[in-house]
């Protein structure tokens, strides 16, 4: 289902995503508060998302709602207990999305364990609730269904993954595998506010026991520390090769550089620590965002 449904943004993303799909039935509901009754493109729009879900058995939301009630969006859809929340919303303000996540492990959704890098079940009975974003493109599986605001013709179907925290690094590191013949099996924009849902950890998990991916590319950025703790995990867990990339080489600290969680302060998520971590945890990097297809398929060819 789209949050946000009656809107420009809601509509023109839904649109491009439906025509992804060739016309199957991926999109069953809108949402928009006091629109219901309406349709657009012949899905139907609802008043709320507990509506819709129970209309139609929408498992899974993406939010085009603007920022002041982005976060509201995110809680409405946790109370519905979806499975998955893609929120593409940017500039969300930090409190709200401080709250949000609150509000989301005290209902015991899953959340990252910061303690040991693993994705923690400690849930209520019945929530089971996902969230990627906010601030990201979304997600992809080539030829299969987007969700997001992606340009699906740059993506092909294939058996590499993709993780990233930029939008437009993300649709580098495609574009570049596609070039070069190399299919994505999934793409997983994770959004690069300091606050969100899933990490690169959590994805590489999936990316790891997904039979239909070889390999994955993961594009970090600076700030933080979330792309250290995942290259530590790799080393211990990962059985698939993985070519990563660090953006903000250059940036200085105590700037934000692009997104909101890009900051280096108090000395620590730089571009160069990163990409030193990872390196000496068996990630085959790349200081170069051109390089990232070549160096995957070096990568496969031993």
């Amino acid at each position: 289902m789209t949050q946000g449904m009656t809107g420009k943004v809601g509509q023109f993303h839904t649109t491009n995503c439906i025509a992804y799909a060739n016309g199957a039935n991926c999109f069953v509901a809108g949402v928009t508060p006091n629109k219901g009754g309406q349709s657009f493109e012949g899905v139907p729009i609802y008043n709320s998302v507990l509506e819709a879900k129970q209309q139609t058995g929408a498992t899974v939301s993406v939010i085009y709602v603007p920022p002041a009630y982005a976060a509201a969006a995110i809680d409405e859809a946790v109370d519905a207990d979806l499975d998955l929340v893609i929120c593409i919303t940017e500039g969300i303000p930090v409190h709200d999305m401080l709250r949000t996540r609150y509000r989301m492990s005290r209902k015991g959704a899953a959340t990252l364990n910061e303690s040991n890098g693993v994705l923690a079940k400690d849930r209520a009975p019945g929530c089971r609730t996902l969230l990627i974003g906010p601030n990201c493109p979304g997600l992809i599986t080539p030829d299969e269904i987007k969700i997001g605001i992606m340009p699906g013709h740059i993506h092909k179907k294939g058996r590499i993954g993709v993780v990233s925290r930029s939008g437009t690094l993300t649709y580098e590191a495609v574009g570049q595998l596609t070039a070069l013949g190399l299919g994505q099996s999934s793409c997983v924009g994770i959004g690069g506010d300091p606050i969100n849902g899933l990490k690169h950890l959590d994805v590489l998990r999936l990316f790891n026991d997904d039979p239909e991916t070889d390999a994955v590319i993961m594009v970090g950025e600076i700030g933080g520390s979330d792309e250290e703790a995942c290259a530590r995990w790799i080393k211990e867990n990962m059985s698939k090769p993985v070519v990563g990339f660090i953006a903000g080489v250059t940036a200085p600290p105590g700037k934000r550089m692009g997104h909101a969680g890009a900051i280096i302060s108090g000395g620590q998520g730089g571009a160069d620590a990163k990409l030193a971590v990872m390196e000496e945890c068996g990630i085959h990097i790349t200081r170069n965002p051109a390089e990232m297809g070549r160096v995957m398929k070096k990568v496969l060819k031993g």
